[in-house]
C-alpha cells in the first residue's frame, strides 16, 4: 500500500469518548484512526461504453498521471499526478470516458453482477457512481429503474448518465419504501447511512456521530431492504451495501431480514485481491443470524480504502 498521508490537522481532531469505546471494541482502534484521519487515495473507473480501457489508459498516462489497478475491477485504476490533484478536470472526465469513483464504491455493482437484458433497481441511486457501473456491466441493454427519494439528487445523477452516454436507465422520483408489486431481477439498495467509513473523506462525521442518528438510520434501511426484498423476482437476487461500519447499520440490517423472510439467503462472494474483515456476530447483546458470517466488511485500514458494508442475498 501507498505510504499514508495525514490530513491537515488531523492530530486536532476529538473523537467523542462513546465512539473510541465502540471502536477501540469493533476493531484495531490506532489503525482505524490513523487510515479514517488520512488522505483517500483517488480512484477512476473508466467507462467502456464510451472508450477501452487500453485507449483511456494510453491518453491520461501521457499526461504524467500514474495509474495503478485496482484488484476487485478491472475498469478501476487508483490515479496519482505528483503536481495536481484535480482528477475531474482531465478532458477524458469531461468526455464520460472516465468516473471518479472511490474504490470500495465499485463492489456493491460487481457482488450484484448485473447481466444484459436484465430489470434492475437502483434504489437509492444519486448520484449515479453505481448507476452508471451497473449500466455499462449491461452493456447500456436492459433496463435499470435508477431511484432517488429527493429532486435535488436527480440533477447530479441524470448528468452523470447523459455523460456516460448510457440509455437503459430511467430516473424516478419517489421513497424507496413506495415500491410495491413491482417484480425485479436485480435490485441495488446502497442504502442512506451514518458514513463512518467515509471520514477520510467527509471529517465532519466524527462530530455529527450519535448513536441516537445510527438507531434511526438503522430503521429507515429495515424498511428499504425489506421493500426491495418484496419487489424481487423469486430467484432473484439483491445488494445491500452502505459506507457505514455500524454493525446496527450493517450486519443488524440483515439479521432483521433473514428473521422476518425464510426465503432470503445469504450469497457468499469473493472479489480478487479484496481484504475482508471478519463479520460481527453480536453486538450489544444481540446475536446475529449465523448466517450474517458471510457478509463483506471492509474497514478502512484493510485495503486502504473507504470502509464499507456489502451483502448480497438470493431470494428462494
Amino acid at each position: 500500500m501507498a505510504k499514508l498521508e495525514p490530513i491537515s490537522n488531523a492530530e486536532n481532531m476529538k473523537f467523542k469518548p462513546l465512539f473510541i469505546e465502540r471502536y477501540s471494541q469493533l476493531t484495531n482502534w490506532d489503525q482505524f484512526r490513523e487510515y479514517s484521519l488520512s488522505f483517500l487515495r483517488r480512484s477512476i473507473r473508466i467507462n467502456t461504453n464510451l472508450a477501452s480501457i487500453a485507449e483511456v489508459k494510453k491518453s491520461i498516462q501521457e499526461k504524467g498521471w500514474q495509474l495503478d489497478p485496482i484488484p476487485w475491477c478491472k475498469e478501476g485504476f487508483w490515479i496519482f499526478h505528483p503536481d495536481r490533484r484535480d482528477v475531474g478536470n482531465l478532458f477524458e472526465h469531461h468526455l464520460g470516458q472516465i468516473y471518479v469513483q472511490e474504490a470500495a464504491s465499485m463492489i456493491p455493482p460487481l457482488v450484484l453482477n448485473p447481466k444484459p437484458g436484465e430489470i434492475v433497481l437502483d434504489m437509492c441511486a444519486a448520484p449515479g457512481s453505481k448507476t452508471t457501473q451497473m449500466a455499462v456491466m449491461m452493456k447500456n441493454k436492459g433496463l435499470i429503474v435508477a431511484n432517488d427519494y429527493k429532486g435535488a439528487r436527480l440533477q447530479s445523477l441524470g448528468i452523470n448518465l447523459q455523460r456516460s452516454g448510457l440509455t437503459n436507465t430511467i430516473v424516478s422520483l419517489m421513497s424507496g419504501k413506495r415500491f410495491h408489486e413491482f417484480e425485479f431481477d436485480k435490485i441495488l439498495v446502497d442504502a442512506p447511512c451514518s458514513g463512518t467509513g467515509t471520514i477520510r473523506k467527509s471529517l465532519k462525521t466524527i462530530s455529527i456521530w450519535n448513536p441516537g442518528m445510527i438507531s434511526k438510520l438503522a430503521r429507515q434501511q429495515k424498511e428499504l431492504i425489506v421493500s426491495a426484498f418484496e419487489n424481487l423476482k423469486s430467484g432473484g437476487e439483491m445488494v445491500y451495501s452502505t459506507c457505514s461500519v455500524e454493525p446496527e447499520e450493517n450486519e443488524g440490517v440483515v439479521d432483521y431480514l433473514l428473521e422476518k423472510f425464510d426465503n432470503a439467503e445469504v450469497v457468499k462472494v469473493k472479489l480478487p485481491g479484496l481484504k475482508l474483515a471478519k463479520s460481527v456476530m453480536e453486538f450489544k447483546g444481540k446475536k446475529y443470524n449465523s448466517a450474517v458470517k458471510d457478509v463483506m466488511r471492509i474497514w478502512p485500514q484493510d485495503n486502504d480504502t473507504e470502509g464499507f458494508f456489502v451483502c448480497k442475498i438470493r431470494k428462494n
